[in-house]
This record gives structure tokens, C-alpha cells and sequence, in this order.
């Protein structure tokens, strides 16, 4: 079932099940009971993805500083770069999925292919060590331009405001809405007691980059 993506990743998984893992959305686990959904695998598979980028990048910019080096990591790694990461791949056609999940067009959605591709990332190191992880990532990494992302919002915010002072700003969940295949999280970002905008997503990472962006537009029309 899965060898095709195997192919497309280059790596052979020697226990299927830790691939099968990666490619279980929520949603499905919640309606089969005991099986195992990715969201750990892609806990595991962000941290692995992190290392072996920043370590490729470290190498590739020898003249490059730490705050560019880190923008153009925070580049490499974003949701769009792995969502189309994961579309070659064909993530989607392989996922497994809760029925409303599938209904409403999950096999496309941005959040639950880059998700997975984390959580195969996770599979491949767990299954396969991390050089393993390292013939996967790499010849991903290799195709793509290191630039810095100018629609890091959170970054641009960051250093807006630490030429103010040395405070920085806070994010917090303020409202979580809807099923649990398609939650929709409203995040506040502040400094100090001060709120400084408001965004909305459907996960905590595009809620931050939304409230982050609504703070850049109202400080700019201060």
C-alpha cells in the first residue's frame, strides 16, 4: 500500500506500522478505537526536520548571522514550504482520515499535509536512525532557494518592537471553536497588558501569524 511513497521519499521502512502511524490523522484514530494518530511522530519529525535544515544551512551560509540564519530556517520549514513538499509527495492520497474530516476536503488541507509530513519524518528517524532522516530531508532541502520568509510575521514583529525595549510579545489562545477534525483557534498577542492584535486559524501556528499581522498593521497606523 505504501510503497509508492516510499519510492517518491527513497527510504524503505523496515516496520510499516510506524509509517501507517504517520500517515493517521486524528480524526480517523478518533473513530477507530487503539490505533495510534501522528501527532506525536510529528512532534518528533519537527525537531528532526529543525536539525538537519539548520545544520545544512550552517554549512551552506559560512558568512551568514545567526538572526539571518534563523529566517531562513524558519523559511525552509514553514507550512506552505512542507505543504508542497507533502503535495509531491502525494501525502494526502495516502492519508487516513475521520469521514467529516474527507467530507470537508481534508486530503488538500495545508495543516493536515504538512502535519504528516513532520510525522513521516518522525517515522523514517525512528524507524531508520538519523542519517536516515538525512537521506529524506536533504535532497528536499537541496532544491529549495535559502532565502529569508518576508511573511514571517512574528519575526518582523519581534524585532519591531525590540527596538523599543527589551520586552517581548506574548501569545495566548482566547477562543477554540468548533469539531475536533476542524477547530479554529483566536490567539491575542500583547506586551505586557497591552493587546496588540488578534488573529484566527486552524491551528496555533496561523493563529499566531495572523494576530502577529493585524499587530504589525495597527502599529503601523499609530
Amino acid at each position: 500500500m505504501y510503497t509508492y511513497i516510499e519510492d517518491i521519499i527513497g527510504y524503505r521502512f523496515r516496520n510499516k506500522d510506524l509509517l501507517r502511524e504517520a500517515l493517521t490523522h486524528k480524526s480517523y484514530s478518533g473513530e477507530h478505537r487503539r490505533i495510534k494518530h501522528n501527532e506525536r511522530l510529528e512532534f518528533l519529525g519537527d525537531s528532526i526536520l529543525g536539525a538537519v535544515v539548520a545544520d545544512y544551512i550552517y554549512n551552506q551560509c559560512p558568512h551568514v548571522e545567526e538572526g539571518v540564519l534563523s529566517k531562513i530556517k524558519s523559511n525552509l520549514v514553514s507550512r506552505r514550504n512542507l505543504y508542497f513538499w507533502g503535495k509531491k509527495l502525494e501525502v494526502g492520497r495516502f492519508m487516513l482520515l475521520g469521514h467529516g474530516e474527507i467530507a470537508t476536503g481534508g486530503r488538500e488541507r495545508d495543516s493536515i499535509i504538512s502535519n504528516a509530513v513532520e510525522a513521516v519524518i518522525g517515522a523514517v528517524y525512528l524507524d531508520g536512525g538519523y542519517q536516515a532522516a538525512q537521506t529524506v530531508i536533504l535532497p528536499w532541502v537541496r532544491t529549495q532557494t535559502l532565502t529569508q520568509d518576508a511573511q514571517d510575521f512574528k519575526s518582523i514583529l519581534q524585532e519591531l518592537l525590540q527596538k523599543q525595549g527589551p520586552q517581548t510579545p506574548e501569545y495566548e489562545v482566547i477562543q477554540t471553536v468548533g469539531p475536533e477534525h476542524d477547530k479554529t483557534f483566536t490567539i491575542r498577542v500583547r506586551l505586557a497588558d497591552r493587546e496588540l492584535g488578534i488573529g484566527k486559524g486552524h491551528n496555533k501556528k496561523s493563529a499566531e501569524q495572523a494576530a502577529a499581522q493585524d499587530a504589525l498593521k495597527r502599529l503601523r497606523q499609530e
